[in-house]
Order: structure tokens, then C-alpha cells, then sequence
């Protein structure tokens, strides 16, 4: 979040004069109660002020980026995830291939018959698969996914931050949300490399929540 330069000067006055009430704050800057008021409800809800009722307004000693680790350790896989692009054991490479560009997208996950997830194929298996000699309408997918249990995966109410990392240290693209069922796991959803750059980016540029 980006202060403007009244509300950096009206942040040194709190630091300064803490407990200070609003029209004290106002008196310091030669404005009115009403011209501060936005100011100090953008300042606390960011969390750089705190309020006391019939106290005055405190400085919480948080910076820019401590508030921002805040609001990232708060945000849940689930707030963020995007379809998963499916597809079948017996699938051909060819038509994996078709469907990866058609989706616009860097991996797919693989499902068995029960609908759970059995294997995963990136953007390299597929290139590796097409470079070799193989009718590629005849090899199925299952030949060359990498399979359960070197996949990674992640959970609705798995931390964002936690899902950014994995990603980091995998060196993935994407990771498919899952859902734990009897029978296996069943992908509801997708978190990609896309989607973390895209929230940090508008978190910093404070033009998501």
C-alpha cells in the first residue's frame, strides 16, 4: 500500500504524540476533523493505527511489508483457485497435447476410472513424448505422466503462501487442489505459478482487497 503524504506525516504525529485524538491530529495539520476522517479509517484498517475509544489513536510499529506478510499468511487456497484441466489414464498424448494448448494452460492432471488423481503431465512430458518415435495417437498418457505419490498437491484451506513456496521449491508450474475421498483424490482445482504472481502483484499495487 502505497501512503500518500498526508498520511505519512499523519502516521510521525501519532508516533510522536500517541494517545492523540483525531482533532488533535487535525489541529497539527491545520485541517478539519471531516478532511482527516478517510485518512484515519484507510491508516487503521491497514493496520498502521490503532484505535482506542475515548483514548486516541496509537501506532501499531508495523511496516509496509510486516502488514503485507500479514494479509498473506491470512489468504486460503480455496479464495484463489481456478478449474482444473482433466483429463483420462487411457487419454492419448496426442490428445493431451490438443487439449494443454486449447486450454492455454502448462499442466494437466491425470484421473483413473474413480475420478482421482493418478498422475500428472507437464509441458516437458509431452515435448519428451514427441521427440521420440512414437505414434502419439497410440501412446497413452499413463506411459509417461509422472505418477502418485511424487505429485504435489495442496488442500482448500491450505495457506496461499504455503502453495507460492511449494511451487518455488518443486520448480512447477502448477498444483492440483485435492479433495480427500475414500476412494483416492479428487481434484477440484488448480493453483498455478499464474495465479500467485497475479494476487502478489495486485496485493502490492493494493488493488485486491
Amino acid at each position: 500500500m502505497e501512503l500518500s503524504e498526508r498520511q505519512e506525516k499523519m502516521i510521525e504525529i501519532v508516533k510522536q504524540n500517541e494517545p492523540i485524538t483525531s482533532e488533535q491530529i487535525a489541529h497539527q495539520l491545520k485541517l478539519s476533523r471531516a478532511t482527516i476522517r478517510p485518512d484515519l479509517s484507510i491508516l487503521t484498517m491497514a493496520g498502521y493505527l490503532e484505535a482506542r475509544p475515548r483514548v486516541g489513536y496509537f501506532f501499531t510499529g508495523k511496516t509496509g511489508s510486516e502488514l503485507l506478510a500479514k494479509r498473506l499468511m491470512k489468504y486460503k487456497i480455496k479464495e484463489f483457485q481456478s478449474v482444473p484441466v482433466v483429463v483420462k489414464e487411457s487419454a492419448s498424448v496426442y490428445d493431451a497435447i490438443s487439449m494443454m494448448f486449447l486450454n492455454d494452460v502448462g499442466t494437466l492432471f491425470v484421473i483413473n476410472n474413480e475420478k482421482c488423481l493418478s498422475g500428472v503431465l507437464s509441458r516437458k512430458d509431452l515435448l519428451r513424448a514427441s521427440i521420440g518415435n512414437h505414434d502419439l495417437n497410440d501412446l497413452p498418457v499413463h506411459i509417461i505422466m509422472t505418477r502418485m505419490p511424487n505429485i504435489s498437491v495442496c488442500r482448500p484451506d491450505d495457506l496461499l503462501i504455503d502453495g507460492a513456496q511449494t511451487l518455488a521449491d518443486k520448480q512447477i508450474d502448477g498444483l492440483p487442489v485435492v479433495k480427500d475421498t475414500p476412494v483416492g483424490l479428487h481434484v477440484i482445482g488448480r493453483i498455478t505459478k499464474t495465479t500467485i504472481t497475479r494476487v502478489f502483484a495486485e496485493l502490492i499495487l493494493n488493488e485486491h482487497v
